[in-house]
């Protein structure tokens, strides 16, 4: 899986002129599923971002994750985070996964969020979304489940 983060002091997502999820401060998560991705990389990626120290502290230090600061995460499937452009003009998307695959991994993604006590609004998959941020900061990070610490073993 693969995100792309951005700490917002505002989000929202609308389909066909309704709002259909908001949060205030927090984390705007666009999420791109992989033909090879399964539900242990939904849950180390939930797991990383709960706990990722991106906010001030009074001190101005990254300190702070989004549990401590009371934030919130609006979490937006986004399948062309998959996109290849090596070869020629037109993007290539054969190693996103399809909607069957990928639809299910963003609702366990969430999930797994919301069981680390992060709310979480979600966008509608599949769909032709307006997504509205205000970057705090700006302040964005891309995270590929690939490279996240693998856990040690006994």
């Amino acid at each position: 899986m693969r995100v792309v983060l951005q700490r917002v002091s505002r989000a929202s997502v609308t389909v066909d002129g309704l709002e259909i999820g908001a949060i205030d401060a927090g984390l705007l998560i666009l999420v791109g599923v992989a033909d090879s991705d399964g539900e242990a990389q939904a849950e180390a990626l939930a797991a990383k971002i709960a706990g990722l120290r991106i906010f001030a502290d009074a001190e101005g230090r990254f300190n702070h994750s989004v549990r401590d600061v009371g934030g919130s995460a609006l979490v937006v499937s986004q399948f062309t985070l998959h996109a290849a452009v090596r070869k020629g003009r037109r993007p290539s998307f054969t190693t996103a996964a399809r909607p069957e695959i990928a639809e299910p991994l963003v609702e366990h993604f969430a999930e797994s969020l919301r069981s680390h006590a992060v709310p979480v609004e979600t966008g509608a998959f599949g769909a032709t979304m307006s997504v509205e941020l205000v970057n705090d900061g700006p302040f964005t990070i891309v995270i590929d489940s690939a490279d996240l610490e693998r856990p040690r073993r006994g």
